[in-house]
Protein backbone atom coordinates (compact mmCIF):
# COMPACT_ATOMS: atom_id res chain seq x y z
CA UNK A 1 0.00 0.00 0.00
CA UNK A 2 2.86 2.27 1.10
CA UNK A 3 4.73 1.34 -2.61
CA UNK A 4 1.28 2.11 -4.55
CA UNK A 5 1.33 5.31 -2.35
CA UNK A 6 5.10 6.57 -3.46
CA UNK A 7 4.09 5.44 -7.29
CA UNK A 8 1.56 7.57 -7.19
CA UNK A 9 3.27 10.79 -5.96
CA UNK A 10 5.92 10.16 -8.16
CA UNK A 11 3.93 10.16 -11.33
CA UNK A 12 2.04 13.46 -9.94
CA UNK A 13 5.63 15.23 -9.78
CA UNK A 14 6.46 13.93 -13.20
CA UNK A 15 3.35 15.10 -14.77
CA UNK A 16 3.42 18.16 -13.01
CA UNK A 17 6.95 18.50 -14.47
CA UNK A 18 6.16 18.11 -17.59
CA UNK A 19 2.66 20.45 -17.95
CA UNK A 20 5.20 22.86 -17.07
CA UNK A 21 8.04 22.12 -19.25
CA UNK A 22 5.31 22.54 -22.04
CA UNK A 23 4.28 25.59 -20.76
CA UNK A 24 7.48 26.72 -21.40
CA UNK A 25 7.52 25.78 -24.77
CA UNK A 26 3.76 26.63 -25.67
CA UNK A 27 4.15 30.46 -24.34
CA UNK A 28 6.27 31.78 -26.85
CA UNK A 29 4.19 31.12 -29.49
CA UNK A 30 1.14 32.05 -27.41
CA UNK A 31 2.44 35.23 -27.18
CA UNK A 32 3.33 35.34 -30.91
CA UNK A 33 -0.38 34.57 -31.60
CA UNK A 34 -1.54 36.86 -29.35
CA UNK A 35 0.67 39.99 -30.47
CA UNK A 36 -0.36 39.20 -34.17
CA UNK A 37 -3.83 40.48 -33.62
CA UNK A 38 -2.19 43.69 -32.28
CA UNK A 39 -1.21 47.47 -33.65
CA UNK A 40 2.62 47.55 -33.99
CA UNK A 41 2.83 50.41 -30.93
CA UNK A 42 1.48 48.00 -28.40
CA UNK A 43 3.42 45.31 -29.22
CA UNK A 44 6.05 47.05 -28.02
CA UNK A 45 5.02 48.72 -25.18
CA UNK A 46 2.62 45.83 -24.02
CA UNK A 47 3.91 42.96 -25.33
CA UNK A 48 2.54 40.46 -22.62
CA UNK A 49 -1.38 42.09 -22.59
CA UNK A 50 -4.42 40.77 -24.63
CA UNK A 51 -5.60 42.48 -27.28
CA UNK A 52 -8.16 45.28 -25.89
CA UNK A 53 -10.09 47.17 -28.03
CA UNK A 54 -7.60 50.15 -28.38
CA UNK A 55 -5.30 47.19 -29.35
CA UNK A 56 -7.34 44.65 -31.61
CA UNK A 57 -6.49 45.32 -35.23
CA UNK A 58 -7.93 42.22 -36.24
CA UNK A 59 -6.30 40.61 -39.91
CA UNK A 60 -5.03 43.44 -40.95
CA UNK A 61 -1.41 42.62 -39.70
CA UNK A 62 -1.75 39.13 -42.14
CA UNK A 63 -3.06 41.34 -44.80
CA UNK A 64 -0.14 43.59 -44.35
CA UNK A 65 2.59 40.89 -44.03
CA UNK A 66 1.38 39.12 -46.97
CA UNK A 67 1.05 42.02 -49.30
CA UNK A 68 4.25 43.80 -48.25
CA UNK A 69 6.46 40.71 -47.94
CA UNK A 70 6.07 38.71 -51.18
CA UNK A 71 4.93 36.25 -49.03
CA UNK A 72 2.62 33.62 -52.03
CA UNK A 73 5.97 33.02 -53.48
CA UNK A 74 8.02 32.69 -50.95
CA UNK A 75 5.64 30.03 -49.57
CA UNK A 76 5.50 28.24 -52.67
CA UNK A 77 9.40 28.32 -53.35
CA UNK A 78 9.59 26.95 -49.81
CA UNK A 79 6.69 24.39 -49.97
CA UNK A 80 9.58 23.14 -53.39
CA UNK A 81 12.47 23.38 -51.48
CA UNK A 82 11.31 21.40 -48.58
CA UNK A 83 9.32 19.08 -50.36
CA UNK A 84 12.03 18.14 -53.33
CA UNK A 85 15.14 18.12 -50.58
CA UNK A 86 12.83 15.89 -48.15
CA UNK A 87 12.37 13.37 -51.53
CA UNK A 88 16.01 13.83 -51.95
CA UNK A 89 17.09 13.00 -48.49
CA UNK A 90 14.94 10.14 -47.55
CA UNK A 91 15.61 8.10 -50.87
CA UNK A 92 18.89 8.87 -51.31
CA UNK A 93 19.97 7.97 -47.81
CA UNK A 94 17.95 4.80 -47.13
CA UNK A 95 19.72 3.46 -50.30
CA UNK A 96 22.68 4.40 -48.64
CA UNK A 97 21.98 3.16 -45.93
CA UNK A 98 20.85 -0.31 -47.44
CA UNK A 99 24.09 -0.49 -49.39
CA UNK A 100 26.26 0.50 -46.22
CA UNK A 101 25.11 -2.35 -44.36
CA UNK A 102 24.42 -5.05 -46.53
CA UNK A 103 27.90 -4.50 -48.12
CA UNK A 104 30.23 -5.07 -45.15
CA UNK A 105 33.55 -4.19 -46.29
CA UNK A 106 36.47 -1.47 -45.75
CA UNK A 107 34.73 0.84 -48.10
CA UNK A 108 31.10 1.12 -46.73
CA UNK A 109 32.41 1.05 -43.31
CA UNK A 110 34.82 4.14 -43.87
CA UNK A 111 31.26 5.87 -45.98
CA UNK A 112 29.90 5.01 -42.76
CA UNK A 113 32.01 6.70 -40.16
CA UNK A 114 32.60 9.88 -42.77
CA UNK A 115 28.75 10.33 -42.22
CA UNK A 116 28.90 9.85 -38.80
CA UNK A 117 31.69 12.53 -38.92
CA UNK A 118 29.63 14.98 -40.86
CA UNK A 119 27.29 15.29 -38.00
CA UNK A 120 29.79 17.09 -35.68
CA UNK A 121 31.06 19.75 -38.07
CA UNK A 122 29.34 23.02 -37.70
CA UNK A 123 28.30 24.58 -40.51
CA UNK A 124 29.93 27.76 -39.74
CA UNK A 125 33.34 26.07 -40.43
CA UNK A 126 32.06 25.17 -44.16
CA UNK A 127 29.91 27.96 -44.73
CA UNK A 128 32.00 30.39 -46.84
CA UNK A 129 33.88 26.99 -48.75
CA UNK A 130 30.58 25.86 -49.45
CA UNK A 131 28.82 29.43 -50.50
CA UNK A 132 31.61 29.49 -53.15
CA UNK A 133 31.54 25.84 -54.69
CA UNK A 134 27.49 26.92 -54.88
CA UNK A 135 28.14 29.63 -57.24
CA UNK A 136 31.06 28.09 -59.23
CA UNK A 137 28.67 25.01 -59.68
CA UNK A 138 25.72 27.66 -60.53
CA UNK A 139 23.76 25.49 -57.81
CA UNK A 140 22.82 29.21 -56.62
CA UNK A 141 18.54 28.33 -57.39
CA UNK A 142 15.86 26.62 -55.67
CA UNK A 143 16.87 23.39 -57.30
CA UNK A 144 20.45 23.58 -57.01
CA UNK A 145 19.89 24.68 -52.90
CA UNK A 146 17.90 21.18 -52.73
CA UNK A 147 21.12 18.94 -53.05
CA UNK A 148 22.89 21.15 -50.79
CA UNK A 149 20.39 20.37 -48.27
CA UNK A 150 20.77 16.86 -48.90
CA UNK A 151 24.71 17.28 -48.44
CA UNK A 152 23.82 18.48 -45.25
CA UNK A 153 21.08 16.39 -44.12
CA UNK A 154 23.01 12.69 -45.55
CA UNK A 155 24.42 12.69 -41.80
CA UNK A 156 21.75 11.76 -38.86
CA UNK A 157 19.53 10.22 -41.96
CA UNK A 158 22.58 7.30 -43.32
CA UNK A 159 23.24 7.01 -39.24
CA UNK A 160 19.23 6.84 -38.88
CA UNK A 161 18.51 4.26 -41.65
CA UNK A 162 21.41 2.52 -41.03
CA UNK A 163 20.06 1.44 -37.34
CA UNK A 164 16.85 0.40 -38.88
CA UNK A 165 18.13 -1.34 -41.83
CA UNK A 166 20.14 -3.98 -39.28
CA UNK A 167 17.02 -4.75 -37.53
CA UNK A 168 15.47 -5.67 -41.33
CA UNK A 169 15.89 -9.76 -42.27
CA UNK A 170 18.43 -10.64 -44.87
CA UNK A 171 16.54 -13.10 -45.67
CA UNK A 172 13.18 -11.31 -46.77
CA UNK A 173 15.72 -9.96 -49.75
CA UNK A 174 17.08 -13.17 -50.47
CA UNK A 175 13.63 -14.25 -51.37
CA UNK A 176 12.84 -11.55 -53.55
CA UNK A 177 15.88 -12.45 -55.23
CA UNK A 178 14.53 -15.59 -55.40
CA UNK A 179 11.65 -14.46 -57.06
CA UNK A 180 13.60 -12.38 -60.13
CA UNK A 181 14.01 -8.99 -58.52
CA UNK A 182 16.67 -7.11 -59.14
CA UNK A 183 18.63 -4.95 -56.48
CA UNK A 184 16.41 -1.72 -56.82
CA UNK A 185 12.98 -3.96 -57.18
CA UNK A 186 14.16 -5.81 -54.08
CA UNK A 187 15.08 -2.28 -52.01
CA UNK A 188 11.72 -0.18 -53.06
CA UNK A 189 9.57 -3.30 -53.02
CA UNK A 190 10.50 -4.77 -50.26
CA UNK A 191 13.23 -2.73 -47.97
CA UNK A 192 11.65 0.34 -48.32
CA UNK A 193 8.33 -0.35 -46.75
CA UNK A 194 9.69 -1.76 -43.90
CA UNK A 195 11.66 1.47 -43.35
CA UNK A 196 8.14 3.78 -43.55
CA UNK A 197 8.39 4.23 -39.76
CA UNK A 198 12.20 5.72 -39.91
CA UNK A 199 11.66 7.07 -43.15
CA UNK A 200 9.08 9.71 -41.62
CA UNK A 201 11.11 10.48 -38.20
CA UNK A 202 13.92 11.20 -41.00
CA UNK A 203 10.83 13.28 -43.27
CA UNK A 204 9.87 14.80 -40.06
CA UNK A 205 13.53 15.85 -38.81
CA UNK A 206 14.39 17.20 -41.87
CA UNK A 207 11.47 18.86 -42.83
CA UNK A 208 11.53 21.37 -39.69
CA UNK A 209 14.70 22.24 -40.56
CA UNK A 210 14.66 22.65 -43.96
CA UNK A 211 11.03 24.82 -43.56
CA UNK A 212 12.41 27.12 -40.76
CA UNK A 213 15.64 27.33 -42.00
CA UNK A 214 17.23 31.46 -43.08
CA UNK A 215 20.63 31.09 -43.24
CA UNK A 216 21.58 28.56 -45.81
CA UNK A 217 18.80 29.85 -48.36
CA UNK A 218 19.91 33.02 -47.61
CA UNK A 219 23.57 32.60 -48.56
CA UNK A 220 22.91 30.42 -51.36
CA UNK A 221 19.60 32.07 -53.07
CA UNK A 222 20.17 35.75 -51.79
CA UNK A 223 17.22 38.22 -51.97
CA UNK A 224 16.32 37.00 -55.48
CA UNK A 225 14.66 33.40 -54.13
CA UNK A 226 13.55 34.43 -51.01
CA UNK A 227 11.92 31.81 -48.69
CA UNK A 228 9.28 32.32 -46.31
CA UNK A 229 11.97 33.14 -43.40
CA UNK A 230 14.40 35.44 -45.37
CA UNK A 231 11.12 36.80 -46.59
CA UNK A 232 9.58 37.84 -43.29
CA UNK A 233 12.84 39.16 -42.06
CA UNK A 234 13.49 41.59 -45.20
CA UNK A 235 9.85 42.63 -45.67
CA UNK A 236 9.31 43.63 -41.69
CA UNK A 237 12.49 45.77 -41.89
CA UNK A 238 11.53 49.45 -42.56
CA UNK A 239 13.71 52.72 -43.26
CA UNK A 240 16.13 53.07 -40.35
CA UNK A 241 15.90 49.56 -38.88
CA UNK A 242 12.43 50.27 -37.87
CA UNK A 243 10.29 47.10 -37.69
CA UNK A 244 6.51 46.27 -38.30
CA UNK A 245 6.08 44.02 -35.62
CA UNK A 246 2.09 43.54 -36.11
CA UNK A 247 3.38 42.17 -39.69
CA UNK A 248 6.34 40.00 -38.45
CA UNK A 249 4.36 38.24 -35.93
CA UNK A 250 1.74 37.64 -38.72
CA UNK A 251 3.63 36.38 -40.99
CA UNK A 252 5.21 33.61 -38.13
CA UNK A 253 2.06 32.84 -37.22
CA UNK A 254 1.40 31.54 -41.11
CA UNK A 255 4.93 30.43 -41.39
CA UNK A 256 4.43 27.75 -38.43
CA UNK A 257 1.06 26.33 -39.38
CA UNK A 258 2.40 23.94 -42.36
CA UNK A 259 4.91 22.29 -40.06
CA UNK A 260 2.59 21.77 -37.20
CA UNK A 261 0.27 20.59 -38.88
CA UNK A 262 2.78 18.20 -40.86
CA UNK A 263 4.20 16.93 -37.79
CA UNK A 264 1.12 16.73 -35.66
CA UNK A 265 -0.30 14.26 -38.50
CA UNK A 266 2.89 12.35 -38.52
CA UNK A 267 4.03 12.60 -34.91
CA UNK A 268 2.96 9.08 -33.91
CA UNK A 269 5.97 7.63 -35.82
CA UNK A 270 8.62 9.91 -34.49
CA UNK A 271 9.43 7.79 -31.36
CA UNK A 272 8.80 4.32 -32.91
CA UNK A 273 11.31 5.67 -35.67
CA UNK A 274 13.97 6.88 -33.53
CA UNK A 275 14.13 3.72 -31.01
CA UNK A 276 13.92 1.94 -33.84
CA UNK A 277 16.93 3.23 -35.84
CA UNK A 278 18.89 3.16 -32.30
CA UNK A 279 18.99 -0.68 -31.39
CA UNK A 280 21.83 -1.48 -33.62
CA UNK A 281 23.22 1.90 -34.76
Amino acid sequence: MKYSHTRQTEKTIIFCFLVLLSAIFLVPVFLVFMNSFKSKLYISSSPFSLPARETFVGLQNYINGITSSGFFLAFLRSVFITVASLALIVVCTSMTSWFIVRVKNKFTRSLYYLFAFSMIVPFQMVMFTMTYIVNKMNFDNVFGITLVYLGFGAGLSVFMFAGFVKTVPAEMEEAAEIDGCNPLQTFFLVVFPVLKPTAITVAILNAMWVWNDYLLPYLVLGTDNKTVPVAIQIAMQGAYGATDYGGFMAMLVVAIIPIIAFYISAQKYIIKGVISGAVKG
